[in-house]
């Protein structure tokens, strides 16, 4: 029997007549069932959150604080069901969907420790001038699919934080584990301050023109961001958006091949390459590029591909039909234009499960599909460069700009060279670190605004001065 999840709205569990299926992308079979929202559902939600609102803003911080904690805490306590299902429904090894729990519950209790004090602008004799952050109000944050878990916690925890309340609608793809965490902390947070509701990809639309909606949190691909961002303007939204990348790595002459090669196949391959920051495009220079693929191709042939759920599965399927067949179609490009792979290339679609062979191609040019575009699947494109000037333009000529790396025996020179890369992120010798008191977001098409740190909770809040005029003291 499929099992049935509820929504959380105004502190209770419900759901609709309509249900949605969720399909486990190894295995292809239904596994669970989730409430298919629409505009009444939605409007109950906001409305939940409207009135949650008025007392959640004037809540002291301590308690918000403890509240967050007591979500991070119900995630800890329950990781190791919640980590299985989320491997059912996202596909990624259990190793990486433990790695996502446990990462969510300790990112949302870091979150929590963050505050942010009144300045002062003006303290003289005439005037004491102050500027202080409030809430915004009501949230609405959309989810997507790779990191369903993590997107939801780093949504929710700055939100309440800032002492606004929350609408978070998961993707349909992968909404099970979130709405098991729903029901967990269902009567740890007072209702209405976060709602938890599923739908198809209509209902983003639907809260993205809600007029009692304040703000939009939106993790996902450019084009949908772009539309976001126009449907905000009707009423002039607050928006913050993390949007695509086609990171690049650069491999300097001075590292070392045997020590990068896992690690640059990783930055690449971790969740089958559905990672917003992964690598995506790896320029190595010709000094070691034929020693440096050779190894990435020998470790590759280590990992196996296949369910996340069986032991020793280190790549996991493609989450969903769609970006499955996305995938094969760049590679199939790949092929038409004659480029050589040095592994891969070889899916099988008529199987059973989105499974896609890790794929290294040799040297495509600039202009390729795979490079140019953001392929978010285990496909890797090695290029190889000559000098710093030139690698470094051929990473800034893309429209994304959201994270990079570089890799080097001498970090000096490699933060040189990060600094001339026009993107929100950049690592030198590690790859997909963030940190929940460090700011992320992009340049360029790849996002706007920032999430984490104190610039990612500013986002959840106006400022307001108050100036207060001093009376001049009597003579």
């Amino acid at each position: 029997m499929v099992t049935q999840y509820k929504n959380l709205i105004g502190g209770k569990m419900v759901t609709t007549d309509r249900m949605l299926d969720v399909v486990n992308p190894a295995t292809e079979q239904v596994i669970g069932q989730v409430p298919a929202c629409g505009k009444a559902e939605l409007d109950e939600a906001v409305a939940a959150a409207r009135a949650a609102f008025k007392t959640w803003k004037n809540t002291p911080i301590e308690e918000r604080r403890a509240a967050i904690m007591a979500i991070s805490g119900a995630i800890k306590e329950n990781a190791e069901e919640l980590y299985r299902l989320l491997t059912s429904e996202q596909g990624k090894p259990h190793d990486q969907a433990k790695g996502e729990i446990y990462g969510a519950a300790g990112m949302s209790a870091a979150q929590s420790t963050l505050s942010l004090d009144d300045e002062i602008n003006e303290d003289s004799d005439t005037r004491l001038s102050r500027t202080r952050r409030v809430p915004v109000g009501v949230v609405a944050g959309i989810v997507p699919w790779n990191f369903p878990v993590m997107m939801a916690v780093q949504k929710i925890a700055p939100a309440m934080l800032s002492g606004c309340t929350i609408v978070l609608k998961p993707s349909p793809f992968t909404p099970l584990t979130t709405l098991r965490i729903a029901e967990l902390i269902a009567d740890k947070v007072p209702a209405g301050v976060v709602n938890i509701i599923t739908g198809e990809d209509d209902l983003g639309p639907l809260m993205t023109s809600h007029p009692d909606i304040d703000k939009i949190t939106f993790t996902g691909s450019t084009a949908t961001g772009k539309k976001i961002m126009e449907g905000a303007s009707a009423d002039l939204k607050r928006i913050t958006l993390e949007l695509g990348g086609n990171d690049a790595s650069i491999v300097l002459p001075d590292a070392d091949p045997k020590k990068v090669a896992e690690q640059l196949f990783w930055s690449s391959f971790s969740n089958a390459g559905q990672i917003c920051v992964a690598a995506k495009r790896v320029y190595i220079h010709e000094d070691i590029y034929d020693e440096l693929s050779a190894a990435i191709v020998e470790y590759a042939k280590t990992v196996t591909v296949g369910d996340g759920a069986q032991q020793g599965t280190g790549v996991g399927p493609i989450q969903n039909k769609k970006q499955y067949e996305r995938v094969l179609e760049l590679i199939e490009d790949a092929k038409d234009n004659g480029y050589k792979f040095l592994l891969g290339g070889n899916a099988d679609p008529s199987g059973t499960g989105y499974f896609v062979p890790l794929t290294i191609i040799d040297n495509p040019p600039e202009d390729a599909r795979i490079v140019a575009e953001e392929q978010f699947g285990p496909v890797m494109p090695l290029m190889k460069f000559s000098t710093e000037e030139e690698v470094i333009a051929r990473a800034n000529a893309s429209e994304y700009g959201l994270a990079g790396a570089v890799w080097t025996g001498n970090p000096d020179n490699g933060v040189k060279i990060a600094e001339q890369l026009e993107t929100g992120t950049v690592w030198v010798n590690e790859y997909l670190h963030l940190s929940p008191f460090a700011p992320f977001g992009g340049h360029k098409q790849s996002g706007f605004g920032a999430e984490y740190g104190k610039e990612g909770l500013k986002e959840f809040t106006y400022s307001q001065v108050i100036t207060v005029k001093k009376e001049k003291a009597p003579a």
